[in-house]
């Protein structure tokens, strides 16, 4: 404030004294006339406060100018250019005209004294900001250990891969920011053209293949990718090739952290795995899913997960009337409706505390009401531990499913969305075979009702709870081992906002009974996704941290499908996702579905269940001998049966002896 108010008396005395310097110059002395002295007093009287009321109005004086930027540079010109248009006017038309000089001011005065307003308020603001800068960089070289843990010793000699908009403002931030201790030496890009050149007066040094070299040459102690929406392959190039030398990597974080707003372009911090596997932003159509949010009810089960959670944080951006979370877990109901009410206090946030099994819950749940639109997040999702618990499998992922679509085509949903996976398409397990099922539910309701009810298929979520990821940093953090289960194991990956922004735009998509998933490119290797966390933790394969191979466990397969073979799948409307729709022959009567659901609910054996499961999904593998023990089963059941019903028989027929009872087939007497 003390500058700016400096600064408005430096603008006020220049610009009074510029006309009166003007006119010596014009006259080469200062026997102007008493006509153009009268002028110019005027002139110089009346433009004083005209422009310091200007200037005023632009906010000259409320900058911080030894941080101006580009931005500030355009508000210098703005407010100059409306000063001189009026300094023009006033001194050529208005003042001559109103009688207030008895002359015009000369042409030459008015032109110059356009560029003299310019140059009179650029001159001392630039001076501040070269000042500023100047002693930025001075406090980042003179930073000692002792004087302040935030700051490092001297400044860290930094490389920023990508010679664009965001390493412009890594740049800048770094000269303003002495607590970061970074200095800017260079720049690498993917653009040979760039070669040679400087962005904001620092050198492109190289092409990404070259930060070995540089590294070593210029003692590069941190490299900082400076490529927000740059996809998850260059990312790992560039990481690779730092890895190899031993340099800190950071990044700017990815577009799509940027656009939500959860920090800014110049927000460094480590590379994470998501960015090594980055796609292109999906683009969402805010107005089409707007109509399934905006202003209505929406109701997500599962509510708490991963999936659950940040569907809620996306609604919420949507502003709906009421947001129904519903879930089994108390907890993460309520941590996440403590989130939705501390940046979303408009909303309707109902916490509902429910399991999805329970029929008659789920009803007066949606009695009372009454959502528009539903998003099915809730389920049993870890392949080994349905191995293992196949009832529970059988009456969450499908008996529940059943409760809440049915629930909401009876009390008026219009749009159902149901959150299904790669692992339904021929499913080696029960989850998977589970996750179809759940989709002939879906699908079948779909119809009933004559509603926009589909499923959204998509692989595996990094960062969710139980993923891969979790598991294998806290494997690296022990020391290792870090465990694989094949080398040849792939699967597709995409990050939760990805996810979850495919689950709102399908539910905006879809017609009724369609399936979706996302285009998600190639799927990942296991082993190598091991190893650049490996490497992220700034740490080497087999030197520091053994990979080791523990084989598949039950009901994994090697490759994730993301359709079956008789699905084609079809481009929409969206560029990133594909459709396959069903034809009504593909669900199975619902009444096959229905004996699934009261075999596991009723106790049902294990090898019974797999074996109806196996007629209900065709390509879901059950091995020989649980079709064997199924088939034992079946008939001890069926001849039991039937002895019971000869007993029943032989109770109401008095005329037949007990050595008379006919024995059933295949028992012993």
């Amino acid at each position: 404030m003390v500058r700016n108010r400096y600064l408005l008396l430096w603008d006020a005395t220049l610009i009074a004294a510029a006309p009166f310097v003007l006119y010596a110059t014009r006259f080469e002395g200062f026997e102007w006339g008493d006509a153009h002295r009268a002028t110019a007093i005027v002139f110089a009287a009346v433009l004083l406060p005209l422009a310091i009321a200007i200037f005023l109005g632009f906010g000259l004086y409320r900058r911080l100018w030894q941080y101006a930027s580009v931005s500030e540079l355009a508000l210098i010109f703005r407010a100059a250019a409306v000063t001189a248009v009026l300094s023009v006017v006033l001194g050529g038309v208005l003042l001559p005209w109103s009688g207030l000089t008895p002359v015009r001011v000369p042409l030459s005065v008015l032109f110059a004294n356009t560029l003299t307003i310019v140059g009179v308020i650029a001159a001392p603001r630039f001076a501040l900001r070269a000042i500023g800068s100047r002693i930025s960089t001075l406090r980042s070289s003179s930073a000692r250990p002792g004087s302040d843990r935030r700051l490092t010793i001297g400044p860290r000699r930094v490389l920023i891969a990508g010679a664009g908009t965001s390493g412009q403002l890594i740049v800048r931030e770094m000269r303003t920011n002495a607590r970061l201790g970074m200095m800017p030496i260079g720049f690498v890009d993917d653009d040979a053209v760039k070669l040679g050149h400087r962005l904001s007066n620092v050198p492109v040094l190289g092409l990404f293949k070259d930060i070995p070299r540089l590294v070593r040459m210029y003692q590069v102690e941190t490299l900082v990718i400076a490529m927000p929406s740059a996809p998850g392959a260059v990312i790992r190039q560039v990481v690779r090739l730092a890895a190899g030398t031993g340099v800190h990597t950071q990044t700017i974080p990815g577009i799509s952290e940027i656009l939500a707003g959860r920090v800014s372009i110049a927000s460094l911090r480590e590379v994470q795995i998501q960015d090594l596997l980055r796609r292109e932003p999906i683009q969402t159509d805010l107005t089409q899913v707007g109509a399934l949010a905006t202003g209505r009810t929406v109701l997500v089960t599962g509510a708490g997960g991963s999936i659950g959670s940040e569907l809620c944080r996306q609604l919420a951006a949507l502003h709906p009337a009421r947001l129904v979370l519903l879930g089994h877990g108390e907890n993460s109901i309520f941590d996440i409706l403590n989130e939705i009410r501390e940046h979303f206090p408009a909303i309707d946030a109902v916490p509902v505390i429910a399991d999805v099994r329970d029929r008659d819950r789920i009803q007066r749940v949606f009695a009372e009401h009454r959502p528009f639109a539903v998003f099915h997040a809730a389920a049993h999702k870890h392949v080994p531990l349905m191995e293992d618990n196949v009832v529970e499998a059988i009456t969450n992922n499908v008996a529940g499913t059943r409760n809440v679509v049915e629930s909401a085509g009876e009390f008026g949903a219009e749009h159902f969305v149901l959150i299904s996976t790669d692992k339904a398409v021929r499913p080696t397990s029960i989850m998977g075979a589970t996750k179809r099922v759940a989709e002939y539910v879906v699908q079948a309701a779909g119809q009933r009702f004559g509603r926009n009810f589909v499923a959204v298929r998509f692989g595996n979520v990094l960062g969710s709870r139980g993923s891969v990821v979790p598991m294998f940093m806290r494997q690296i953090r022990a020391g290792g081992p870090v465990t694989v289960t094949h080398p040849e194991m792939r699967r597709y990956f995409m990050t939760i906002p990805e996810a979850v922004q495919l689950v709102l735009q399908a539910g905006a998509l879809g017609n009724g009974q369609e399936l979706f998933m996302l285009d998600m490119g190639e799927p990942v290797k296991i082993v190598d996704l091991a190893r650049d966390l490996i490497r992220l933790s700034g740490l080497q394969e087999d030197t520091d941290i053994e990979i080791r191979f523990s084989g598949m466990r039950p009901g994994e397969k090697l490759y994730e499908e993301m359709f079956f073979s008789h699905e084609v799948a079809v481009p929409t409307a969206h560029p990133k996702i594909l459709c396959a729709r069903q034809g009504q022959n593909d669900c199975p009567d619902s009444e096959r579905i229905a004996d699934l659901i009261d075999l596991a609910q009723g106790g049902g054996s294990e090898p019974e269940i797999r074996v109806l499961l196996r007629r209900l999904v065709p390509d879901f593998e059950v091995d020989r001998e649980t079709i064997e023990r199924a088939a034992v089963m079946e008939s001890i059941v069926q001849a039991e049966a039937e002895r019971s019903e000869l007993r029943r028989e032989v109770a109401d027929s008095p005329l037949l002896s007990p050595d008379q009872m006919p024995r059933p087939r295949g028992l012993p007497a």
